[in-house]
């Protein structure tokens, strides 16, 4: 799973980094909650670990904006407050869960799992972005009414653009999302694949469903 950790201790930042890695996991850090949620909103993560004491904003207002932008990934707030009215109001912030400080690395590492198997039990199973829909459990695709057939590999980029509309989706996300690459392999497979999903997917449109950011990745454009 790939997590982002947003925490502005740097000794408990290395702790968790250093846990959840050992576990499997690939972890990207942000030590404030600006940064963080620029890069939260920008990128794909399974789960987002956010402090509740951050230098530059508020970790309850943080979540707050996350799920006022619509962001789908579930969120484990970490504090060292204990009160019953803390974590209630981090629940209600919109967290999918509380853990209290100091806990255990294996706690921690759990409730992360548990987190990422829940949020994958109740995503939709037919989603759409503009004139595009996809149903995941039938893999069929459809733009403006007419259907689409998609090779799986095709499918896979166009779902990973699907959960985040209007949003870049790196070709790094890409590699390690549908190819489980995790590190550059130095081809142009993205870009091959790619090319083929534009064409079906715009075969009798005017516009390109799929903007290209160069040197970053692409976009799904929700008014294509």
């Amino acid at each position: 799973m790939r997590l982002l950790l947003i925490e502005d201790d740097r000794e408990m930042a290395d702790f968790i980094r250093e846990g959840l890695v050992v576990a499997g996991h690939d972890v990207a850090h942000a030590p404030k909650g600006l940064p963080g949620l620029r890069r939260a909103e920008s990128e794909n993560f399974d789960v987002v670990v956010v402090d509740c004491m951050l230098p530059d904003v508020d970790g309850f207002a943080l979540v707050e904006q996350l799920r006022a932008d619509g962001y789908p990934s579930p969120i484990l707030m970490l504090t060292s407050l204990g009160a019953i009215e803390d974590r209630v109001k981090g629940l209600r912030s919109g967290a999918d869960d509380y853990l209290v400080k100091p806990f255990a690395m294996a706690e921690l590492t759990a409730r992360v799992e548990a987190l990422t198997r829940r949020g994958t039990a109740t995503l939709a199973d037919v989603s759409a972005c503009g004139s595009i829909k996809i149903d995941r459990v039938r893999r069929e695709v459809w733009r403006g009414g007419k259907r689409v057939v998609l090779q799986p590999r095709e499918f896979e980029l166009l779902e990973q653009l699907v959960r985040q509309p209007n949003k870049v989706v790196s070709r790094v996300m890409l590699l390690e999302r549908v190819w489980h690459f995790h590190f550059d392999p130095e081809t142009n497979i993205v870009e091959t694949h790619m090319s083929r999903l534009r064409q079906k997917l715009n075969a009798g449109f005017q516009t390109d469903a799929i903007q290209t950011v160069r040197g970053v990745g692409y976009l799904l454009r929700d008014d294509a």
